[in-house]
């Protein structure tokens, strides 16, 4: 399927069938009565299989008279393998990084990590939820956990933020508490060594900061903090983290009280939608508990927070993410880096699901966001959110939008969900099951060339200029999406390859799946 460039959900094509004078040979019959033959023709050789790899050699041995290259004999030689689930994992040991606000939390876990995965920008209260990332050292894996600013006696969001950072802790083997050394040990440090006490767990004391040797001796007066020896760090620059690292490892446990168990094969669900439509209060409900911080203020969420759950004995990862917003290129600091992971987040999932505000008619954002997760090749699910709050004067507004908008994914479920109360969200579950066997569909190679062989017979390519470009041959090259290349003498026209598109949903489904559908023009050998 192709959009546009500029991410817009295309308008609406023509449902025509292709028109062109009947093969020499072939009596002209009325259009409805071809299209009836032609579907019921499908469906009888659909179901002799045993013909399908005669055929299949047959139009193979065929394609040999034209020009292939190194490329297309690979496509044509490869061969398939059954991707299973190996057996899970042991569960990791926990490290969590928790401190203030601003005192370089994020700016540490992407130091350790060796990349850039958390939100990080100068200002104070850029992480909000606690945020998992698989982390290594010195030949031992571990989690790692980033946290929002640990404050007391906060209330609104700062203090969902801290309740987080607590709960982190809870879930912790170990904990690198991050003092900024420039400013000292303050009140607030203080109070959160209290409550790492309490918690009883080994905790490291990181001196962030310190950017070469006459910062040390700020670092010295962390000792009053009674946590042990203070490790001079420069988060930015790199400075000092291995030795930190190693003191962690060293009270790091070897078997977690703590960590999960990772399956090797969840598949990957990436919640999105523009801001403030309740992804993460749908994350939340689906979990069971309160994995992500829920606001009013439009924006709570920024970096993509990973959730293991287990729905009817089957696990997924469920990914919250940043809502997308109408102007990236617009944004500054945080969103505009939260607006990157998401993509990031969209191309590292298996099946979007895009959240929709049912209460409100659709917007340009809405079917910017589907677009992308198209245009990724992700299978889809759309679910209209907050169903309870539409009234009855709504609900022929949203048919007519669906019908303008979202004309070309017709293909993909849709499920009326409320986040809020957890209404329905069982039958968002078997939406995704639909989305991803679809997205995993294969179909043989010799079914796949009697389907096309009856389809161009009851509608060939119109004429172009006195020439009829004539189908060779057609493979699918790979699913996850389904991506199929079609050998053919000439061009294949865009209404052509659409109309293929609508037939191969109509015979073998695809629900909830793009399909990707590409020509190669070859010509004759000369003799």
């Amino acid at each position: 399927m192709t959009t546009p460039a500029d991410g817009s959900v295309p308008a609406a094509e023509p449902t025509d069938e292709p028109t062109a004078p009947p093969a020499p040979g072939v009596a002209a019959a009325p259009a409805d009565h071809a299209d009836t033959e032609g579907r019921d023709a499908v469906a009888d050789v659909l179901e002799s299989d045993g013909d399908d790899e005669a055929r299949e050699r047959a139009l193979r041995a065929g394609l040999e008279d034209f020009e292939l290259d190194e490329a297309d004999r690979a496509l044509l030689d490869a061969e398939w393998d059954e991707e299973g689930f190996g057996p899970g994992e042991a569960p990791l040991p926990v490290l969590a990084v928790v401190g203030r606000p601003n005192v370089g939390k994020s700016t540490l876990v992407n130091r350790i990590l060796g990349r850039r995965e958390a939100v990080v920008e100068d200002t104070p209260g850029v992480t909000r939820d606690r945020v998992s990332y698989p982390g290594e050292w010195a030949g031992r894996e571990f989690t790692l956990v980033d946290t929002g600013g640990w404050e007391v006696d906060v209330a609104g969001i700062e203090s969902k933020v801290a309740e987080q950072a607590e709960v982190a802790v809870e879930l912790a083997d170990a904990v690198i508490f991050v003092v900024d050394s420039t400013v000292g040990a303050t009140s607030t440090d203080e109070r959160v060594v209290e409550l790492l006490r309490r918690s009883g767990k080994p905790v490291v004391l990181c001196a962030n900061k310190v950017d070469g040797p006459s910062g040390e001796a700020d670092a010295a007066y962390l000792w009053a903090l009674g946590l042990g020896e203070p490790h001079p760090v420069s988060a930015l620059h790199g400075r000092g983290t291995g030795d930190l690292l190693d003191a962690a490892m060293k009270v790091l446990p070897e078997v977690s009280e703590h960590g999960e168990l990772r399956p090797a094969g969840p598949r990957r669900v990436a919640l999105v939608g523009r801001p403030n439509v309740g992804k993460s209060s749908l994350l939340n409900k689906i979990a069971g508990a309160e994995r992500v911080v829920v606001d009013e203020t439009a924006g709570t969420t920024r970096d993509p927070v990973d959730e293991l759950v287990e729905i009817k004995g089957v696990p997924y990862w469920f990914v919250d993410t940043a809502g997308i917003r109408r102007r990236v290129h617009q944004t500054r600091g945080a969103d505009f880096y939260a607006s990157l992971r998401t993509q990031a987040a969209i191309e590292k999932a298996e099946v979007a699901v895009v959240l929709v505000d049912a209460s409100q008619p659709m917007t340009e954002q809405d079917t910017r966001v589907i677009s992308q997760a198209v245009d990724a090749g992700r299978a889809l699910v759309i679910a209209y959110n907050k169903w309870d709050l539409m009234d009855d004067d709504r609900r022929p507004y949203l048919e007519r939008e669906i019908e303008r908008d979202l004309v070309q994914v017709q293909w993909a479920p849709r499920v009326n969900v409320s986040a809020r109360t957890g209404w329905h969200t069982d039958k968002l579950t078997r939406a995704l099951e639909t989305s991803l066997e679809s997205w995993d569909t294969r179909i043989p190679t010799g079914r796949l060339n009697a389907f096309l062989g009856e389809l161009v017979a009851a509608h060939p390519h119109p004429l172009r200029g006195g020439k009829q470009p004539r189908i060779l041959f057609g493979t699918q090259a790979s699913t996850r999406p389904p991506r199929f290349v079609i050998f053919a003498t000439g061009f294949l026209e865009a209404g052509y390859r659409r109309f293929i598109e609508r037939r191969l949903r109509e015979t073998f489904g695809f629900e909830g799946s793009p399909i990707e559908i590409s020509v190669r023009v070859r010509e004759k050998r000369r003799r």
